[in-house]
Order: structure tokens, then sequence, then C-alpha cells
């Protein structure tokens, strides 16, 4: 009897390490270079969901929330799309957006806005009422390192 439950349980192992194995893979985009902090502008239309296009009639943003940001602590450690995060960079991490996706992020209470590529996912955890989780340099540009988190909106632009 106890030698059909060690099986069993080998079985079972075995089965579990399978499973993990044939987890998607994400996907992955050759990356661009970053651009330079451009002064924001005002909204004119009610947020939308993000994705949903940035050739919008009214010219609103495509999205609407909270910002934060990730920095030196993550260096060097490897992002959802295959890279090395690199907190000096100007990317991000969203949930849905695809990598390479360019977006300009403009911080609502002082208009600064800067523009962003999308190579990470997140953000998750207890952060995941937020929307997009910047690079250090891009926090730095919008100047939010000592607020933290900040509401903003977001712009699906088309390169840097």
């Amino acid at each position: 009897m106890r030698t059909l439950t060690v099986l069993v349980g080998r079985a079972l192992l075995a089965m579990a390490v399978l499973a993990v194995g044939c987890a998607p893979r994400a996907e992955t985009t050759t990356p661009r270079s970053p651009s330079r902090a451009t002064p924001g502008r005002a909204a004119s239309a009610p947020p939308a969901e993000a994705g949903s296009g940035a050739a919008r009639a009214g010219g609103g943003p495509d999205q609407e929330g909270l910002a934060s940001w990730y920095g030196k602590a993550f260096a060097g450690k490897p992002t959802a799309s295959g890279e090395r995060f690199d907190p000096t960079a100007l990317t991000a991490a969203h949930k849905k957006l695809r990598f390479g996706t360019w977006v300009e992020v403009r911080r609502v209470d002082t208009g600064r806005a800067v523009r962003v590529r999308i190579n990470d996912r997140g953000p998750n955890g207890r952060a995941a009422h937020r929307i997009i989780d910047l690079s250090q340099r891009a926090a730095e540009e919008l100047d939010i390192i000592r607020a933290g988190v900040v509401r903003v909106e977001l712009r699906v632009v088309g390169g840097p």
C-alpha cells in the first residue's frame, strides 16, 4: 500500500512539473530608443479604455488612473518582454498594452508629460488598482519620485 501511495505522489508531481513547463511565453519586440519629456496638453474628452486608439476625435486620453514607479532595486532583472530592466530608460509596465507600444503619460495635476515604451507587465499585487508602473527615469521626468503615486492620463502614440 505504501508503494502505491509513493507512486501516485510521484505521478502527481510529474504532472505538475509538466503543466508549469507548458505555460505561455511572453511576446517580445525589438526595443526602440526613448524620447525626452514633452509639455502636456489638456484633455478634452472623458477617459476611455487603453488601446482603444490614439486618434480619437476629441483628443482625450486612452486611459486615466494612478501611476507609480520602480527603480534600482529591479535593475538588471528580466522584464516580462525578456529585456533586462534599466531604471535609466524611458520604459513602463502596463497590464494589457503590447510590448513596444509607445505611450504618452501626462501628470494630471501639473501637465508634465513623458513618452515611454511598454516593455513589462504590471502593476500587480497590492498595486493592481494602478494603471502603469514607470521606470525611475520616467518618474523623474514627471517629478513623481517623492509623491510615489500620482493621477495620470495615458495616450497611445506612434513612437518616440
